[in-house]
């Protein structure tokens, strides 16, 4: 093994002021030139059990803003218009949309001439539209059952949004256990129906894995593999840009899947930020739009102003888990010895990349038995400023006394807050 004067970090991969860049041995010809999201946390998360006022969906709706600025990054967020709290939202939300918020407010209806009516005078521009397109649902919602009778069903509702001057987008659910036989003709037919229609309201696809059940594998069989599904509905005809994913996360693929969609050609990831959503949640677009970042299709939001969001939904009862990715309490909390000693010698060895300047979180130590005297020197570094050797008195004494209560049979960490006294008094006493 050949030593070299100089450390290869591959600082093209992992810039030291961004997030990880995505370099290309061989770039999938399918990618789009831009790629963003959209947001469902008014609907999707609210119908998987956040509970929102119309004053908390207008907060939520003010944080998605303030995280995507002038990004690009959020375009669009979707509301239910079925009761007077979820109006208020989507009215707030249509007046600060003309007053310069940069996501713009959508409708999420049923695909029925019923739910059709509802949206036509609402002042939004385009409206989701639920169609079950697999024989789970279509065989068991109508009846009679069966495919002809719910593309009757779903093809009424889009004339008539049409008719409303609106564009439809049509939420094809449970794509990811329906038969091409259904998905390919229906979304030929509605193409055909919004062709005497303006260009504005050529009408977008969204692929949804509803349960979780879609692979990001090229070589999959229909209906599982993601990337078949967008190339199938590119062929027919649909542009990448008026295509969505919508995935779920029972079988932990949902950023998988999101990332294998772009590829493949699907310009926009639908979800909710912090992954809220029905079961396990919707896409975390935070996640997504950390990779798509690196990939270099958006311009990168503002992560730190999730923070607010993640504080905003503890103050609901629905606060991200400990260990959630990124803004959960012990996202970038290590207990290990070894690692506090690495973040001591050279913080990035153990750090994914820069996190308080990119998520204005800090790099956190819990004190365990296995800490050892490194995790003081951390920890007491990260609070007070102060860099103290392993060999210190202070470290020795501190160390000893954490290790006799472990070995009392304390099985619980020691924080930061527990012994910040005890630390400042010691120090003080060493000065």
């Amino acid at each position: 093994m050949p030593d070299v004067p100089d450390a290869d970090l591959f600082p093209d991969t992992f810039p030291p002021d961004t997030f990880p860049h995505v370099l290309w041995d061989d770039a999938p010809s399918t990618l789009p030139a831009r790629a963003w999201t959209t947001e469902t946390t008014h609907r999707d998360g609210q119908q998987g059990g956040l509970p929102l006022t119309a004053e908390d969906g207008l907060e939520i709706y003010e944080r998605m803003g303030a995280f995507t600025g002038a990004t690009g990054a959020i375009r669009q967020a979707e509301f239910f218009v079925y009761r007077p709290a979820d109006r208020a939202m989507l009215e707030g939300a249509l007046e600060r949309w003309h007053s310069g918020h940069p996501v713009e407010p959508t409708t999420w209806i049923r695909a029925t001439r019923r739910d059709a009516d509802l949206v036509a005078g609402l002042g939004v521009r385009e409206t989701g539209m639920l169609a079950s397109a697999s024989d789970y649902h279509t065989f068991h919602k109508f009846t009679p059952g069966g495919r002809a009778q719910a593309a009757r069903t779903y093809l009424d509702a889009v004339q008539a949004v049409l008719d409303a001057g609106l564009r439809p987008r049509l939420h094809l659910e449970d794509a990811t256990r329906a038969p091409r036989e259904f998905i390919l003709p229906f979304v030929d037919a509605v193409q055909a129906l919004a062709a005497a229609f303006p260009e504005t309201q050529a009408p977008k696809f969204r692929i949804c894995d509803t349960m979780g059940l879609g692979l990001p594998w090229e070589g999959a069989a229909w209906p599982r593999s993601v990337p078949a599904q967008v190339r199938a509905l590119i062929e027919a005809g649909v542009s990448g840009e008026r295509l969505e994913f919508h995935p779920h996360n029972d079988t932990h693929l949902v950023v998988a899947n999101s990332l294998a969609a772009v590829l493949a050609g699907c310009a926009a990831i639908n979800g909710t930020l912090l992954g809220k959503g029905e079961r396990t949640g919707n896409a975390p677009l935070e996640g997504v739009l950390l990779h798509l970042t690196g990939l270099g299709l958006v311009d990168s939001p503002d992560f730190t102003a999730l923070n607010a969001l993640a504080d905003l939904y503890d103050k609901l009862g629905q606060g991200v888990p400990a260990k959630y990715p990124l803004y959960g309490r012990d996202a970038h909390r290590t207990r290990a010895g070894i690692h506090a000693d690495g973040l001591n010698k050279f913080w990035p060895m153990y750090a994914p990349f820069d996190v308080p300047a990119l998520l204005g979180r800090p790099l956190d130590l819990s004190l365990t038995r296995d800490s050892g005297v490194a995790g003081l020197v951390f920890l007491i570094r990260q609070h007070t400023g102060q860099e103290l050797p392993k060999d210190d008195p202070t470290i020795r004494i501190l160390h000893l006394d954490l290790n006799a209560q472990f070995d009392a049979g304390r099985q619980t960490a020691v924080e930061w807050e527990e012994i910040e006294g005890q630390i400042k008094d010691v120090l003080l006493g060493t000065m």
